[in-house]
């Protein structure tokens, strides 16, 4: 392959008329505005940006495609799909159109004596109200001549730009004929800089294998942003089965919304998928020849799988990513969900086992190492179990991984790092419902963002007690409380702030005690003021808790 020549208008008139589009499989945009401003400074100081790869169309489309974003729809017959260049290409269509709704990018004439360089890129962010754009004064000429700042939009090598750019110079002028000339002349100058910037393009003949194009496209990209295994596997399932993986996950979001407060869907699908092939979940399993269409072929069961997962989370109260002890566990459970019976008995015994499961990844270290491998082998045996064998996973094994003692729960931080221990607890502290402190609501997803993390025994008080920041920020120390009620507490001794609590509610100090006990705390052992007592007290209350969840039993 040779890279020919063609300059930005041509590529510009091709896409509006839709002679060009892009694969189906390519990802959305990519890149920042400050990559944007870099290609654009490229353009206006006469630097190449890269040659790009089209892949050229007979009669039929080997590939589903998609235009450019903001381009026309509709058009002529396609004659080329883009395989590398989309970033560039769209970005300049984008910029070249006024078409990004929360930046516009201007044209800085410099008199840099220094560099020599005679124009910069400035981007400014933009936002709207009641129908106009702001900040105001982007919109005014006068004030971006004074500013020395070209709109980019202006500067499109086309009639209907060369017309809008007259206009704008006639504002700045307000009659001056020799204003409107020096900024004319400004404008073509700019402008003849766009018209003759050339883009390069190497061309795989119409007579291509779609595999191979594919593998081309994959080996070729080579933008600023590389291709993640999840872009490469949506190539490899539309070159391979014709579906869209994009379409697919999207769909997936709408009827599964809660999935995306765990982490990123792509991610999931792919390490559910991978388990459901009896694969581990790694990049290897992932790019393997027949991932992709046994993926399609899984698709529905893999949905149910995570549909049924996240309820599952819910239910056992872990309720997104800040408070989930091990992101290795959505995968397995998903897999598993996938084949589980639905409703009676059957399904009874699954729950109980899955709970097992759950919180003995929470709270053993089996998966602290080579997790990929280990979900996979407890997979596996889990599985198994499922479908009636005898069998024992590793991480049933308590002599192999134990759970925490004591004097290890004791000595767990604070659960707002990202740090097993600190979260399981904080998790397991809200299983029985994480009532408030004062208006005993229960936690839920959507009031979860307005909780806060709560000292029970207050920092400043600690303090005075030599206490120093290692022994106070512990997980048992700690309670997820609103907003409002934090503030109410402050500082306060538990003494006082649980009499004033008892003062308040309806059914006083029983009240109170049920909404501690919602957090495995003792009202007895908080009121005394004794901190290293109500440590190794709810601690015990926590092991307590754990054992039984670790058990699988119903609490």
């Amino acid at each position: 392959m040779e890279a020919r020549d063609r300059r930005l208008p041509e590529w510009l008139t091709r896409i509006r008329t839709r002679q060009i589009t892009l694969p189906r499989f390519q990802r959305h945009e990519a890149w920042t505005h400050s990559t944007i401003s870099g290609l654009l400074n490229n353009v206006v100081n006469e630097l190449p940006a890269g040659a790009v790869l089209i892949l050229e169309i007979g009669d039929t489309e080997p590939f589903h495609s998609r235009t450019v974003v903001g381009a026309p729809t509709t058009g002529e017959r396609v004659t080329e799909q883009l395989l590398d260049g989309q970033q560039r290409l769209t970005s300049l269509w984008r910029t070249l159109h006024n078409d990004y709704p929360d930046r516009s990018y201007f044209i800085e004439l410099l008199a840099d004596e220094e560099s020599g360089a005679s124009y910069a890129v400035r981007s400014f962010q933009r936002w709207e109200k009641n129908g106009k754009r702001y900040p105001d004064w982007l919109n005014s000429p006068t004030r971006l001549w004074q500013e020395n700042l070209i709109p980019v939009h202006l500067l499109r090598p086309d009639t209907e730009s060369t017309n809008e750019f007259e206009e704008w110079a006639q504002q700045i002028a307000d009659n001056d004929l020799g204003l409107f000339r020096q900024a004319n002349k400004v404008g073509n100058v700019l402008r003849s800089l766009f018209a003759q910037f050339n883009i390069p393009f190497l061309s795989l003949p119409v007579r291509t294998p779609r595999e191979t194009a594919l593998n081309v496209f994959i080996q070729m990209n080579t933008s600023a942003t590389p291709l993640s295994t999840y872009d490469i596997v949506v190539a490899q399932v539309e070159a391979g089965t014709g579906q869209a993986l994009h379409d697919l996950a999207g769909d997936l979001k709408a009827d599964v919304p809660n999935v995306a407060a765990y982490l990123d869907p792509a991610d999931l699908i792919l390490s559910v998928s991978a388990l459901l092939q009896d694969k581990v979940p790694v990049k290897t399993s992932f790019l393997s020849p027949e991932f992709s269409s046994q993926l399609i072929a899984n698709w529905d069961k893999a949905c149910t799988g995570i549909e049924r997962a996240i309820k599952f989370l819910e239910e056992e109260k872990i309720l997104d990513a800040k408070r989930l002890p091990t992101d290795v566990i959505i995968a397995p459970l998903a897999a598993l969900w996938a084949i589980a019976p639905i409703g009676g008995d059957a399904e009874g015994r699954t729950r109980t086992m899955l709970r097992k499961y759950l919180w003995r990844a929470c709270f053993t270290d089996r998966y602290e190492r080579t997790s990929a491998t280990r979900v996979h082998a407890d997979h596996r045996e889990l599985k198994k179990l499922l479908e009636g064998e005898n069998t024992a996973p590793k991480i049933f094994d308590l002599q192999e991984h134990p759970l925490p003692n004591l004097e290890q729960l004791l000595s767990a931080g604070w659960p707002t790092q990202k740090d097993r221990l600190p979260r399981a607890i904080l998790a397991l502290s809200l299983r029985a419902g994480g009532l408030d402190l004062a208006d005993g609501s229960a936690v839920t997803r959507e009031n979860l963002q307005k909780r806060e993390y709560h000292h029970l025994f207050p920092v400043a008080r600690l303090h005075e007690e030599n206490k120093q920041d290692k022994e106070i920020y512990k997980a048992l120390n700690c309670a997820l409380i609103t907003w409002k009620t934090n503030r109410t507490i402050g500082a306060k001794a538990p003494e006082r702030y649980l009499a004033e609590r008892c003062d308040q509610a309806h059914s006083g100090q029983d009240e109170i005690r049920a909404r501690l006990a919602s957090h495995m705390i003792s009202f007895d052992n908080l009121r005394t003021n004794d901190y290293d007592d109500f440590l190794v007290s709810r601690g015990n209350e926590i092991m307590t808790l754990m054992t039984q969840l670790c058990n699988g039993q119903t609490v």
